[in-house]
């Protein structure tokens, strides 16, 4: 068994409240894969929740469109906004596709997330932001951290990833997260990457395989004030902080199975 020393992510498994968040997301988690429109029609949860989880993302990010508005738009060109969501929808649909490359080399499926998310192919796009490259990411205050620093802690991020860890799905997902928003490492939609890498990282750990638990929907619902109070907390690096920020992320995740659950309801009722 390993260590806590050479499994850092494990040792956070013991932070105050984390085994409780743990054991009440693995308990939802379960209830809605065993729901019986499950067996049937998994692959229409796993679209409705992608859908959902895309305008969660937006909604943190400053574009927070009513959910059949996502569903009916069709151009996403016209303004910073629309812009936004589209992003989302596309790293949404992206995130499925880079399963199998993450546990293997994360910087790189990190680099394509936001060549997705810009679908602007220019020179600062798909790769970490330079010295002198400022960042647009309005709604993450805190200081950036400089590009050599970026570097060196999304190469020992990438490290953990790589050599994987016994600590729990959520809390490899919640730190993937939480490092992304620290850092910032792009010049733009850090935390649309951020959200997005979360959700590969619980899907690619074998907890929600199907990816019906959006995590980003409860982000959205928990509301902008609590997210990015919980993150302070992650910035901390205190134990409570941190222990608030894996349990907020929890939460999340829960209420995104809430949603899916009301998605299964609705399809057996015949109302969806």
């Amino acid at each position: 068994m390993s260590t806590h020393a050479s499994d850092p992510l494990a040792a956070l498994g013991s932070l105050p409240g984390v085994a409780d968040a743990v054991d009440s997301v693995r308990k939802a988690v379960d209830r809605v894969y065993g729901h019986r429109v499950m067996r049937r029609r998994s692959n229409e949860i796993s679209s409705e929740a992608a859908l959902r989880g895309a305008r969660g993302s937006a909604a943190l990010s400053g574009a927070d469109w009513a959910l059949e508005e996502v569903r009916r738009r069709t151009d996403f060109s016209a303004d910073p906004e629309a812009r936004t969501v589209g992003a989302a929808l596309r790293l949404s649909a992206e995130a499925g596709q880079l399963l199998s490359i993450w546990r293997q080399s994360p910087l790189r499926v990190l680099a394509r997330l936001h060549l997705v998310a810009a679908g602007d192919p220019d020179d600062s796009v798909g790769r970490p932001r330079l010295d002198g490259e400022r960042v647009d990411e309005p709604l993450i205050e805190g200081p950036v951290p400089t590009p050599a620093e970026v570097a060196g802690r999304l190469d020992g991020l990438a490290e953990l990833i790589v050599a994987g860890s016994e600590a729990p799905a959520l809390v490899t997902a919640a730190v993937v997260h939480g490092e992304l928003l620290a850092l910032r490492p792009f010049t733009s939609h850090n935390g649309l990457v951020a959200r997005a890498a979360e959700r590969i990282a619980l899907v690619g750990s074998g907890l929600d395989p199907k990816g019906i638990c959006p995590a980003e929907v409860g982000h959205a619902e928990q509301g902008r004030a609590a997210y990015l109070a919980a993150f302070e907390g992650y910035l901390s690096g205190t134990p409570e902080g941190m222990g608030g920020w894996i349990a907020h992320c929890g939460r999340s995740v829960e209420l995104g199975v809430r949603e899916s659950t009301a998605v299964c309801e609705a399809l057996q009722r015949g109302a969806a």
